[in-house]
């Protein structure tokens, strides 16, 4: 008999495909979620792609069919995504973007009658565009591609647009700036749902080894170091970033590894550019980081939680990744 607490979190996504269509809007996101539902078993997301017309083309000449219609109503915790589309298309006419501006009204006037609480809206690229002409983004942090940044503002007057910014999430708003940025934030939303494991797994299947933070363009903690395709490094770094609390020794990971420990320091220099202990405590730091932002628990039951001996050592391993204390990140939050 199953246990009904293994059984799988189902969250239905819906993805808006507009016309002129940007191909890697759609395509690199969805990748995401594809092999998300293949790596793990506790959330599936249920793909769904809607829109206006049964059919468009794409932004490099390639149509698109089976488009269901825009659904009248959508379930709780549904997750609507909106791709951007492509300025002049590939064997598209000079004024095709004209032609299109009916079915994008469609999309425009289906947002505002759909999302309600609840229903989380996520936007691709200029994505951002329609949920901003829908009044879906006021009063809300946002992003969107450099090249629509201006517009956003425009139509948007009173959201807080965000430049420089891989992605942002400001609770049931969430956005990306150009393109391969949607990959990011698809690996952000996978980490959440269904653990930083299942998405670093997907990172590695796809070959985006420095997914990045959407605060910044800096380097995501969660796959320093992983900008290698070492088997063996791989399966002793997904065993800590899986648990980064857990006590964890060169003999251990050695283990998992399938190698010696003396084997496995010589490939994590040479191959992660750092020591295991040292990949260890960023895992650590990282965990650290995100109890930080996202709890009000104290120091002190933050290094236990991350795995740190006292709050002595989570200070020290703190101030080697960080230019300011804990204290100061989260007062910044506030």
């Amino acid at each position: 008999m199953t246990d009904p607490a293994q059984r799988t979190r189902e969250i239905p996504v819906f993805m808006v495909v507009p016309p002129c269509a940007l191909l890697l809007d759609i395509a690199g996101p969805m990748e995401v979620l594809r092999k998300a539902n293949a790596e793990q078993a506790a959330v599936r997301f249920s793909l769904t792609y809607v829109g206006p017309s049964p059919s468009v083309g794409s932004s490099v000449g390639l149509g698109l069919a089976g488009i269901a219609p825009l659904p009248q109503r959508l379930p709780d915790g549904a997750l609507v995504v909106i791709s951007g589309a492509a300025d002049q298309p590939v064997g598209a006419a000079p004024d095709c973007r004209m032609e299109d501006a009916p079915l994008e009204a469609a999309i425009v006037a289906w947002l505002a009658s759909v999302i309600r609480p609840g229903v989380r809206l996520v936007s691709i690229c200029s994505g951002a565009l329609l949920a901003a002409r829908a009044g879906l983004l006021e009063g809300y942090e946002c992003t969107t591609h450099f090249a629509t940044i201006t517009e956003l503002v425009r139509l948007a007057p009173t959201a807080r647009v965000r430049e420089n910014r891989l992605y942002v999430d400001d609770g049931e708003r969430l956005t990306s700036a150009g393109i391969t940025a949607g990959v990011d934030l698809m690996l952000y939303i996978v980490a959440r749902e269904a653990g930083h494991a299942a998405a670093l797994a997907v990172a590695r299947y796809l070959v985006v080894y420095l997914r990045r933070g959407g605060a910044d363009p800096q380097l995501s903690p969660w796959l320093e170091g992983r900008n290698h395709i070492h088997p063996a490094i791989h399966r002793a770094q997904d065993a800590v970033a899986a648990d980064p609390a857990r006590d964890w020794s060169v003999e251990a990971l050695a283990r998992i590894a399938v190698t010696s420990p003396r084997n496995l320091s010589r490939l994590f220099n040479d191959h992660a550019g750092m020591s295991v202990t040292d990949y260890v405590n960023r895992m650590r730091v990282a965990l650290a980081r995100e109890l930080v932002i996202g709890s009000r628990l104290d120091l002190e039951h933050v290094a236990e939680r991350a795995g740190f001996a006292s709050t002595r050592q989570f200070r020290r391993a703190w101030s080697r990744l960080h230019d300011g204390p804990p204290s100061r990140m989260r007062a910044g939050l506030s």
